[in-house]
């Protein structure tokens, strides 16, 4: 029914069985040893080839593993997977660098309104709305911007 790298349906039905009579050996075990939660567990165990033969599962990773075996095999000898690979690498680290690029480039976007250095000499900034309206407070800004805060 089956062939899959050489393996027909009897091969597959002889793994099973073989699986299935151990499995029923442990569980025996298990359920006279360490009682009947146990034996469950290991019941539920014995189970698992039994119906992976069924649904056809055994199959099924032998040929994920044979992919996955003729993948790497090309991968270590084939220079063509290599250069893929460089190809996609130099392509990633191309849209980190622009990331990283685009990111300082928004971080150095210019304040709107300018600051008191922007401005052309001779003019001094305006002073804040509480400024004019308390002398006192004039007075400290003019010390701070004399410190170069402003």
């Amino acid at each position: 029914m089956w062939d899959i790298g050489g393996v027909d349906d009897a091969a597959w039905a002889a793994l099973t069985l073989s699986l299935t009579v151990l499995g029923g050996i442990w569980t025996w075990a298990a359920f006279r040893r360490r009682g009947f939660t146990s034996g469950l567990r290991a019941l539920g165990f014995t189970l698992l080839p039994l119906a992976a033969y069924l649904t056809e599962t055994l199959q099924m990773f032998t040929r994920i593993a044979d992919a996955v075996t003729d993948w790497a095999t090309r991968l270590v000898f084939s220079p063509t997977v290599w250069l893929g690979v460089i190809v996609g690498g130099v392509g990633i680290t191309l849209i980190v660098v622009s990331g990283m690029m685009r990111a300082r480039q928004l971080g150095k976007a210019p304040a709107k309104g300018g600051s008191a250095d922007e401005l052309p000499a001779g003019r001094a900034p305006r002073q804040t709305a509480a400024a004019e309206a308390d002398p006192e407070m004039a007075e400290i800004e003019a010390l701070l911007r004399k410190r170069g805060i402003s």
